[in-house]
């Protein structure tokens, strides 16, 4: 009979990783892929890693968008004292062609983070943006910037590129020579809900 401890193999308290620790941040599992997969799965989880650093999650494009149009009224509403309603039905309003303007080159993008907080864009706001716009210094901007997105307020100055945040607890992404940056588009809307 062997009466020696066993110091190798089996649990031990403390070991293994950390819940949460890992480069996605959360648990994760082990699966088999078919090997033709392979590379498309790790390219995915690459985007999604990205993403994670990001401001933004690249979302869904405009292009199968159904026309459904409500009732928008002439009354205004005042934001202070309540006035007598208008039954005055102005016409109906499609918030596709409201939002949408170039089909074919928009997208939509959920915002993350709270660096554009003073523009109005709250996490988990929807965010429309449009391709086909010229990424004029003032306008909002999805921005890929050494592989990481981005949304923040495009200003240029004398040949010098920088990227806002609407927020002080945020530092400004200045452009430097070597980095790279591709703008994606503009952002023309905002969607937050509020319940």
């Amino acid at each position: 009979m062997n009466t020696e401890t066993q110091n190798h193999g089996g649990a031990r308290a403390g070991a293994g990783r950390k819940k949460n620790s890992g480069k996605f941040k959360e648990n994760t599992k082990v699966i088999r892929v078919p090997a033709s997969l392979v590379d498309t799965v790790k390219s995915t989880l690459e985007v999604y890693k990205s993403q994670l650093k990001s401001d933004v999650v690249v979302s869904l494009p405009a292009d199968n968008t159904a026309d459904i149009t409500t009732p928008i009224f002439t009354s205004r509403v005042q934001a202070g004292f309540p006035s007598p309603a208008d039954d005055h039905l102005e016409g109906r309003l499609d918030l596709n062609k409201y939002l949408i303007h170039h089909r074919e080159a928009t997208f939509f993008v959920r915002a993350q983070g709270e660096s554009m907080l003073g523009a109005g864009i709250h996490p988990g706001d929807i965010l429309v943006v449009d391709k086909s716009l010229i990424a004029k210094s003032g306008k909002i901007v999805i921005a890929v910037v050494d592989g990481e997105f981005t949304v923040k307020r495009l200003h240029k100055y004398k040949g010098n590129i920088t990227l806002k945040a609407e927020n002080p607890e945020f530092d400004d992404i200045v452009i430097s020579e070597g980095s790279e940056l591709i703008i994606w588009g503009v952002v023309t809307s905002v969607i937050h809900q509020y319940a």
